[in-house]
């Protein structure tokens, strides 16, 4: 007959668990006198250890050394505040495959066939790809060779517009 477990007599697996290291406990133990922390420094000290991220001891952070291109509107520049801007893409040929001839494609639609993870940011269709079939497809923005590719399979690129970024609806 086996012993009904209980929370009095629960306990971890053999080996599953180990003593934390007791360090400071004298030169026998292996870890006495400096307990681990070396010789002198900042970081042996009590206290004091904590430096912030990027932190190089006093010398000129990379982060620093290196040049920055202030706004939004290079590949090379750094998006700061409320100018980082991000956009959900998808490419044409990957429309094309997923629906047939006559469907209406909103983002929804491309959250649910899985092209799309999510629909928290602007969604743009970009021209990648060839679309042989009439589709009316919903997005934010198109590339130009997106739109003249939907256009001449016969299709639509209707443009949804965005809600006013501080959230009026002026």
């Amino acid at each position: 007959m086996t012993e009904l477990i209980t929370l009095s007599n629960l306990s971890p697996a053999p080996g599953s668990t180990k003593a934390r290291k007791r360090v400071g406990r004298g030169n026998g133990s292996g870890t006495g006198k400096t307990s681990g922390r070396g010789q002198k420094g900042q970081k042996s000290r009590s206290g004091s250890h904590s430096m912030r991220p990027g932190f190089e001891g006093g010398q000129m952070p990379l982060y620093m050394r290196t040049g920055k291109l202030r706004g939004p509107h290079m590949k090379k520049s750094m998006p700061m505040g409320p100018f980082r801007t991000q956009t959900e893409i998808v490419n044409i040929g990957d429309v094309a495959e997923k629906f047939p001839a006559g469907t209406e494609v909103t983002p929804e639609m491309l959250v649910a066939c899985g092209l799309l993870s999510r629909i928290k940011h602007p969604l743009k269709v970009l021209g990648e790809g060839d679309i042989t079939h009439a589709l009316t497809i919903h997005a934010h923005g198109f590339s130009a060779s997106a739109k003249a590719k939907i256009e001449a399979a016969g299709g639509t690129a209707a443009v949804i517009e965005r809600a006013p970024a501080d959230g009026s609806d002026a």
